[in-house]
């Protein structure tokens, strides 16, 4: 991934000296290229000597900072305050600085430098969870007791407990401010998010007598069957806890037996309160996988749903066209989530349904317009066709002047020139923070001359009032993507759609589970359908060729449309959770493609199909496609197949 010979050295001066602004150009030659890169070497292989060395031949480069940042985090434990303070000034506001600040605090909070924490505290930019922990220590020191009331809100966040938030967890259990029962609540927290590990941690709050060992927690979440044949002794919390955890874990797979053992067997032997909790579980997991009972289930846990629960009795509502049951769950969802487009466009779907038109139409109204999947359906709702907005004026030569003397965007371009594509990332992220949106635009521009164009892409997307629809949705490539789209019979404003969201149109994409290229294609997958193409000397070291890519992703995306009833919304599902999945998510029933896509179980496939759809109605309108609402893109989903040909999509990489 990263440059580290000399032929890559001078394909980068070449590069740098056609596309980046002279300013970055001229200030650094071949030397301090390979400087440069032995330095970020050094610094990854924690070798102060050698960082030093090649950062002294760093003098008058753009990336001079990034080398003195290397060289203090390798010392940060140890450095001066005199010392970080003189690079803090040096380099303010910039990323590198806020970068180093973050970490720097990190290490006066380990270290209880309170009074030297609260001096800095201020000039941080953002704090991530750690800082915030580290800041209420200091306040708890201070004997502030508000800060209490906001650890209590990282307690019940289902996640590990930042470093900073330890101590004030032990000393909250100390003073009593922290109890079991709400060391207990932190635990089903973490079980029901999956966080088995840090559950481990978190039961060792209790008193030793009180907890359960290592070995029965694993034992309820892994082999939850085998633990309900012998119960744990049900008179001792942790036995309690044990079983529910059990029962909650069986339902994932396997909801009507989790039901039926649970009824039978276990809940008389519960709480009120415990009894709803393990319903709520049960109901939930049934609903993922649209099982009709869930309704039941649901029923039997009362008013004890939170938001996400509250969002899956809602879609297996609308799966059975119960738009009573639809509305009611909506009406006891938080405010926030109330206001969530999703839950705004079925409520007024829910209303039309019931007979209250005015009432849906003056709740569409609330988000029609808005360029997102349910804008976009509140829209069609109203019968208005999605429209782009007019192209402003394009950026001045003096805008693009303001934004090529940037010198964080020239830091980011030079970062992108050296494939460090995530400190590219962060540092132009950074850069254009606040600005216009005339100077993003511009920034955007920027980008696109660069070829960055997962940068021009979402810098454009910033825009608040000045929007260039032309920008955000580019189409690199398109000529290319295009004429395979043909070739294959696809609609290629739909496959630009698709590779938006697969890779923003970086060619050398790679995922962290394999998956290369602009289509993000899988090794086995691409194997496969190679074959199935017959593509003439084949390897995968070839996946990222924009040619190959796209050639093997459009004969893959065909063959999944062909074996799914030529609906993109469930060959969409599939090219992402795969075509089996995509099948066994249909109903029993047809269902309207809004509601199939709605109810996916799988959170990121789930806004991957809207994110999808809603890209491809942009990029019809943008290159002269039909004029087809999304809702009738959407269409209609068969009801799924019978168990054979759902196993026939299941051979199907």
């Amino acid at each position: 991934m990263f440059l580290k010979n000399i032929t890559s050295k001078r394909w980068l001066l070449a590069a740098c000296l056609a596309s980046l602004p002279a300013v970055v150009c001229a200030s650094r030659g071949t030397a301090q290229d390979d400087s440069f890169l032995a330095a970020r070497d050094a610094f990854r292989d924690s070798s102060p000597a050698k960082l030093a060395k090649y950062a002294a031949e760093l003098k008058g480069h753009p990336l001079e900072s990034w080398a003195e940042y290397w060289r203090l985090e390798l010392k940060l434990d140890g450095a001066s305050t005199e010392e970080v303070r003189g690079f803090l000034s040096r380099h303010a506001k910039t990323y590198v600085a806020e970068s180093l600040r973050h970490d720097w605090m990190r290490v006066l909070g380990k270290q209880e430098q309170w009074d030297l924490f609260l001096q800095e505290l201020p000039q941080l930019a953002e704090r991530d969870a750690d800082i915030a922990c580290y800041a209420l220590a200091a306040r708890w020191r201070d004997n502030d007791d508000a800060a209490f009331a906001q650890f209590k809100g990282i307690w019940n966040s289902p996640r590990e407990l930042p470093n900073g938030c330890v101590p004030l967890a032990r000393a909250a259990l100390r003073s009593g401010q922290l109890d079991a029962p709400q060391v207990w609540q932190r635990f089903r927290l973490l079980t029901d998010a999956s966080a088995t590990s840090v559950a481990k941690h978190t039961v060792a709050y209790l008193p030793s007598k009180d907890a359960p060992g290592s070995g029965q927690i694993d034992a309820a979440a892994k082999t939850p069957t085998r633990l309900l044949a012998r119960l744990p002794d049900l008179r001792t919390r942790a036995g309690r806890e044990l079983t529910i955890l059990a029962v909650s874990r069986l339902a994932r797979n396997d909801p009507e037996l989790a039901a039926e053992k649970w009824d039978a067997k276990l809940r008389g032997r519960f709480s009120a309160e415990d009894q709803a909790y393990v319903w709520a579980q049960i109901a939930t997991q049934g609903a993922r996988k649209h099982l009709l009972e869930a309704s039941g289930w649901f029923a039997q846990a009362g008013d004890a749903l939170n938001d996400e629960q509250l969002a899956w009795r809602a879609r297996i509502a609308l799966r059975q066209q119960n738009w009573a049951e639809v509305r009611s769950a909506i009406e006891r969802m938080s405010p926030s989530m109330r206001t969530d487009m999703t839950w705004v466009y079925w409520s007024g779907r829910a209303l039309r349904e019931l007979g209250q038109a005015e009432q849906a139409k003056a709740t569409f109204d609330r988000i029609a317009g808005l360029p997102q999947f349910y804008g976009q359906l509140a829209a069609g709702e109203l019968g208005r066709v999605v429209q782009v907005p007019p192209r402003p004026t394009p950026p001045t030569q003096e805008e693009l002047a303001e934004v090529e003397s940037n010198p964080g965007l020239q830091r980011a371009l030079a970062l992108y020139r050296y494939k460090m594509r995530a400190d590219g990332m962060r540092e132009w992220n950074w850069a254009v923070r606040g600005m216009s949106d005339r100077m993003l635009l511009a920034a955007s521009e920027l980008a696109r001359r660069n070829e960055v164009w997962d940068r021009s892409i979402n810098t454009a997307d910033r825009t608040v009032a000045v929007h260039d629809y032309g920008v955000r949705y580019l189409a690199p490539y398109g000529e290319i993507l295009g004429e395979q789209a043909r070739a294959h019979s696809l609609e290629e404003h739909w496959v630009l759609g698709l590779v938006r969201q697969e890779s923003r149109f970086h060619a050398d994409a790679k995922s962290s589970v394999g998956a290369s290229g602009l289509m993000q294609l899988m090794p086995r997958t691409a194997h496969w359908i190679a074959k199935k193409v017959k593509l003439r000397d084949y390897s995968w070291s070839r996946i990222t060729n924009v040619n190959v890519n796209a050639t093997l992703g459009t004969a893959y995306l065909k063959q999944v449309l062909d074996g799914l009833d030529g609906s993109p919304v469930l060959a969409t599902a599939a090219y992402n959770a795969g075509p089996g999945r995509a099948s066994r998510w249909r109903g029993a029933r047809s269902l309207e493609g809004a509601v199939y896509a709605e109810s996916i179980p799988f959170t990121e496939t789930r806004d991957y199909v809207k994110k999808v759809m809603a890209n491809t109605v942009f990029y019809s309108a943008l290159l002269g496609g039909p004029v087809r609402t999304l809702k009738d893109r959407l269409g209609i989903i068969s009801p799924r197949g019978s168990l054979q040909s759902i196993a026939a999509l299941d051979e199907l990489p």
